[in-house]
Order: structure tokens, then sequence, then C-alpha cells
């Protein structure tokens, strides 16, 4: 881009969240502050956008989706507030709104009891709310059930040999002898529920939940092998066509009861977000997009939100730049997946612990090295 061209310039940011430190919300806002204490006249346009974790409903209310609020059951069994997001007949819901990690107290995990019990109640609002289309994003989860809970939470019931219902959580899955499915929700027959996530594990197996994500939730390798069978075992009964599928094993496996309960089809999250976020009309106006997220790393390579915003960003032959906490990608990769350059954090500031309480102020400074590089 030519030196002086801030009049002609416009710029989107559409980055993710830098968890633990920043929201999408307050990345956009904080580069948007950087961008004019350089170039005041700069034209800056946000859009956070989300993959399908945790900060999808709040992606969503930025871009003008209404915030709903409703009281569920925490993954503990505990009450708490969870907010979805509604426009005209389409809602996005996040799981990790009722069933995250971040509802866990500090240190405390609960791998084979944990429930999505509340997240069954949220897609339930949202559907007494009259939506029509649900975004479901999935990620960010700290349950293991393979969506048992949710979908009890939604009529069905999961019995035990004795005709009682199961306990909360992958655990007590295998103690399941019938899957009574005949009282579930029937909205959902005429309802589109798109599974949205940036993982495509299958269920079970080497590469499934329990085994790989199992350990971010607290499971030691003996409850990853409990539960691995335990959610075989629940396949087994519900029915093993989708164990497979890709996003099955997404969330500690409320992929697979989405999808063999209750139709749902599975998309990228991040592809999803930009179709409802009005991401490709908001990228005709631009110039240049910055994207990013708290680590730029293999993973973003594999469905996170940046990797999503510049591929199409390149296929429509915009330039883009990512910030960044850290990243661990070599810029022959960036460029592969079609970002020019990555302003890091930790380049402006080695300390990690640094980087993190002071995210806002640095991102800002990488925002001002952004509109040096390309506009000056």
């Amino acid at each position: 881009m030519a030196n002086g061209a801030v009049t002609a310039a416009r710029v989107l940011v559409a980055a993710d969240k830098f968890k633990g430190s920043l929201t999408a919300v307050q990345v956009a806002e904080r580069v948007t502050a950087g961008l004019r204490r350089v170039a005041p006249g700069l034209a800056v346009e946000t859009l956070p956008v989300a993959d399908g974790g945790d900060g999808t409903v709040a992606a969503a209310v930025a871009a003008g989706f209404e915030r709903r609020e409703v009281r569920v059951t925490g993954p503990l069994g505990g009450k708490l507030t969870a907010a979805y997001a509604l426009r005209g007949t389409t809602a996005v819901v996040e799981m990790a709104e009722a069933s995250g990690l971040q509802h866990l107290p500090e240190g405390v995990f609960a791998p084979l009891t944990a429930t999505t019990y509340g997240s069954g109640e949220l897609l339930r609002a949202a559907l007494d709310a009259g939506a029509r289309t649900i975004v479901f994003g999935v990620g960010g989860s700290a349950t293991t059930d393979g969506g048992a809970g949710m979908l009890a939470a939604l009529g069905a019931r999961f019995l035990n040999a004795d005709g009682e219902p199961v306990g909360p959580g992958g655990g007590a899955l295998s103690e399941l002898a019938t899957a009574d499915l005949s009282a579930l929700d029937a909205r959902f027959k005429d309802v589109e529920l798109v599974l949205a996530s940036d993982v495509d594990n299958p269920l079970t197996g080497p590469k499934g939940a329990p085994a790989v994500f199992g350990p971010q939730k607290g499971a030691s390798p003996q409850d990853v092998a409990a539960l691995d069978a335990a959610l075989a075992h629940y396949a087994s009964v519900l029915g093993p066509e989708h164990a497979d599928s890709p996003g099955a094993g997404a969330a500690g496996g409320i992929g697979y009861g989405a999808l063999v309960a209750l139709a749902a089809g599975f998309r990228p999250g991040i592809e999803v977000m930009l179709d409802i976020l009005g991401f490709a009309t908001a990228l005709e106006r631009a110039t240049l997009v910055i994207t990013g997220e708290g680590s730029l790393d293999e993973q973003t390579l594999h469905g996170k939100a940046p990797a999503g915003v510049a591929a199409a960003a390149r296929a429509a032959g915009k330039e883009v730049v990512a910030v960044c906490g850290r990243t661990t990608l070599a810029p022959e990769a960036l460029a592969r997946a079609g970002i020019s350059r990555a302003y890091a954090l930790l380049d402006l500031e080695p300390d990690p612990a640094v980087c993190m309480t002071q995210a806002g102020p640095l991102l800002e400074l990488a925002a001002e090295n952004i509109a040096r590089d390309l506009f000056f």
C-alpha cells in the first residue's frame, strides 16, 4: 500500500479475542485507537469475530444481534445466568455460556460429572423466542458428556438397567441401558440447527473428545480411559452413525449429541460466523484487513478465526495483517495462510506476564506500527 494513502484506505478490524486478556470487542477498540493515533483521518470499521467457542455470542451482539439472558444449569449443577443472541428468527447460542470452563471455580474440575444440561436450556430458550435458525457454537466446554445433559434438558431420558435416570456427566454413561428420545422437543424438526465448531474430532478414540480435550478439563489418564469407554457405550445405545462424523467430538462430544438427535448440520465455526456477521459486505468496503488472536500457531491454521478471515480476504484480493500476543508461525506459513505480516506483543515486551496484563496498551502500540508501516 503506497505511502500517504490514508485518505484512500479503509481498514477492517476482524480479530478474535486474546484469551485471558482482551475480548474481541476490546481488541477492535485498541487496534482502532492505535491506528488513529498515527493516522487520525483513517477510516476504520470493526467486526469482532469468533469461531464458535467462547466469545461467539459477544461477537454476534457487536454485529447487531440482541443479547438475551436466561437462568440455566451450570456444569456443576448450580444455577447461573447465560446469554444467547437473537436477530429476527436467527439465534446464536454458545454452549460455553452455560457449560464452559469459565464457570468452574479456579482449580476445580469435574471431568466425570460436569453436565451440558444448561446448554439444552439455552437452546430451548432460543426456540421459545421464535428462533427458526440456530447457530450452535460449541467450544470451551467444561464437559465430556456427549451432549447427554443437553438432550435431557430437551426431553430425552437416559436410564440405567433399573429404569432410573443415570447421573450427570460422561462417567455415568457407562451405566446407560436405554435412551428414550420420544419426548425430545419436536420443534427441532422444523428448525435449522448449525453446529459451529473449530474442531472436527470424532467422539472417541485417539483423536476423540476424552483423549484430546479431557486433560484440559482435569481428566487424569484413568478418567480419559473411563470417559472414552463410557462415550463409546453411549454411542452404541444412542446410535453409532455419527460418532465418527466431523465435529462429533467437539466440546466434550456435545457435537455428537446434536448430530445424532437434533439433526444438526456441521460447519466450520468461523465460516458460519463470517456469514451471519456480514463479513463479505464489510470486506468489499475494505482495502486492508487486520485479524488476529492471542496466539498465532499451528492450531490457527486449522479452522481458527484468523485463518478463516485471511482466507476470505485473500480470495477477495485484500491484504491481511495480523495482531497477536505471540506467534510461532514462520513468515512462510503466515503467507500461505494469506497473512502478509504478524505484529506480536512479545516483540514489544519480551515478558509474557506483562504482555497478558498490559495487552491493551501494547496492542495500541502494535497498531501504531501497522499504521506507520502501511500508510506512511
